[in-house]
């Protein structure tokens, strides 16, 4: 029953599919700013939300976290176009740093909303994925 409920926990953007191109309004190569980001309600038990997006492409250890929200209240179920909200990326800035692969193969960008419970761990998580290249 878990596994039912997690599986209805989908993030979408209006701004693109999944697997589909991101576009370039929200990478370095446009205006930067982060896309609109919508989701359907969290299962039981969730106490708050984090978002992650990472390019797990990029020539780095770990990947290049372009986004890192934490906290987000429970009962949120969208980001607008352009929110100032997170934490520190891989640049050591705050908030969204949008795609800027070198040229070459698209890279992918796994976007990942974590459902937690009171206690921090994870209870379901709703991914999306966008493809940027230049």
């Amino acid at each position: 029953m878990v596994a039912a409920l997690a599986a209805a926990f989908v993030l979408t953007s209006p701004a693109f599919h999944s697997g589909g191109s991101i576009p370039t309004r929200f990478s370095c190569d446009g205006a930067n700013v982060s896309p609109p980001l919508r989701w359907t309600a969290p299962p039981r038990g969730t106490t708050s939300l984090s978002l992650t997006v990472l390019d797990p492409d990029a020539p780095v250890q770990g990947g290049f976290v372009h986004w890192r929200i934490s906290r987000l209240p429970k009962t949120a179920r969208s980001l607008p176009a352009g929110s100032r909200l997170g934490g520190a990326n891989s640049t050591g800035s705050t908030g969204w740093t949008g795609p800027c692969p070198p040229p070459g193969p698209a890279h992918h960008y796994r976007f990942a909303l974590r459902a937690l419970d009171g206690h921090g761990k994870v209870v379901a998580v709703a991914r999306l994925v966008g493809l940027y290249r230049r």
